[in-house]
């Protein structure tokens, strides 16, 4: 019956991590899909390398906090692990079948919570420490992007222009026995700098999403020694490798192409500030949420760009720049520098620019609001159905 449900075990924690791959992929690599700095499939290759490398290192100091502080680890029994992980699972699963990318730290943790409520044994200090840090992660993140969009985003553009080609960066020759891939003709040297290093930056925030996400699949057979440390971040990489390859395509359109328009210097500007928060956050063991840093760093990008032809009081008023549909203008840039018959210079903030990006194009409230809301939802699933499974059925 113990090798029954240990397989259990395992298949459950496999499949959480499929789901943090399919969530976390979209997330990391969303941006430079959006972008097309790379293709989903060299997305998933890459995520799957970078996810083992943050997970066999700080992944670890998480796995740690969510295996024997946040409950007692006498708390995981086999059974309990298994539940744990499939209420995690689940709510992951409604989550990417949205194409939202979940907050996978928010879901994990509030199963373990609902554990600890019922067999009594959570230690608040440590959770109410984790929550903290999941209120302030997503509102610096905001913050952050949003001073950049409306202060120096536009500037930036000017001094660092990169138009992006209308077709691939590379080309593959396969008239030969084997194909040969070269530069595209209408590819410049400098858009392909630009494109590798937005890939380069993908790849940290993979590296932080192993950090962060390799505990929310592995962290309770750990705890119950089930599996060894070094064997659960092997459980846990393969696993979200396999979600990188298979569900992920929903979460990468989101990310990339719903909630915001974003060219190349806006992905950089994104991965740079959600990986660099995580990272950190991941050394000191708190399980952050990727998903909500990284899709609160686009969102407070595209809000600050769209409000930059209104003042401060207008914005915080709720008027977001002239909202209206002007895509097919030939005149405007795909950076959105500003004035088009004078692309050096940008305009001041709160003057009105008709060659700028219409609001609707950088910050799109409807998708923002489906995603807060399936990020409240999925960590409420998971702690109340937790909860009700080992207070009323298991009987912890």
């Amino acid at each position: 019956m113990d090798s029954v449900l240990f397989l259990f075990a395992v298949g459950t924690a496999a499949f959480v991590g499929i789901n943090i791959g399919g969530s976390s992929t979209g997330v990391a690599f969303g941006p430079a899909v959006g972008s097309r700095s790379i293709t989903k499939l060299g997305a998933a290759a890459l995520m799957t390398v970078f996810a083992f490398a943050g997970g066999f290192t700080w992944g670890k100091n998480v796995i740690r906090t969510i295996s024997v502080k946040v409950v007692p680890q006498s708390v995981y029994t086999l059974e309990a692990a298994a539940g744990v992980l499939l209420f995690v699972g689940l709510a992951l699963l409604v989550s990417n079948l949205s194409g939202v990318p979940a907050s996978t730290s928010m879901t994990a943790v509030g199963a373990v919570a609902g554990l600890g409520v019922a067999s009594k044994t959570l230690r608040w200090d440590v959770l109410g420490r984790i929550v903290v840090w999941w209120l302030i992660a997503p509102i610096i993140a905001f913050w952050i992007c949003a001073v950049v969009g409306r202060y120096l985003y536009p500037h930036l553009a000017v001094r660092f222009p990169v138009d992006q080609s209308d077709g691939s960066l590379l080309e593959i020759d396969r008239t030969s026995t084997y194909p040969r891939i070269s530069i595209s003709e209408e590819t410049t040297t400098k858009e392909l700098l630009a494109n590798a290093l937005v890939i380069v930056v993908a790849c940290y925030m993979a590296f932080a999403a192993g950090a962060s996400n390799a505990a929310n699949a592995v962290a309770p057979l750990v705890g119950n020694e089930a599996i060894g440390m070094n064997a659960g971040v092997v459980l846990a990489s393969v696993a979200i490798g396999i979600g990188a390859f298979s569900i992920a395509r929903r979460t990468l359109d989101t990310v990339g192409n719903d909630l915001t328009d974003l060219p190349i210097l806006a992905a950089l500007i994104v991965e740079i500030v959600s990986a660099s928060l995580i990272t950190f956050l991941s050394q000191i063991g708190i399980p952050a949420s990727l998903a909500v840093s990284a899709t609160m760093c686009i969102v407070g990008l595209g809000w600050g760009r769209a409000t930059r032809s209104v003042t401060l009081a207008n914005a915080a008023a709720g008027a977001v720049g002239p909202d209206r549909d002007d895509r097919s203008n030939p005149e405007r840039s795909s950076s959105a520098t500003g004035n088009v018959e004078n692309p050096g210079e940008v305009p001041e903030i709160g003057v009105p620019d008709p060659n700028t990006f219409s609001a609707r194009e950088l910050f799109d409230p409807s998708a923002t609001a489906r995603v807060v809301v399936l990020w409240m939802l999925t960590p409420s699933f998971a702690a109340i159905a937790a909860y009700l499974m080992f207070e009323f059925v298991v009987g912890l």
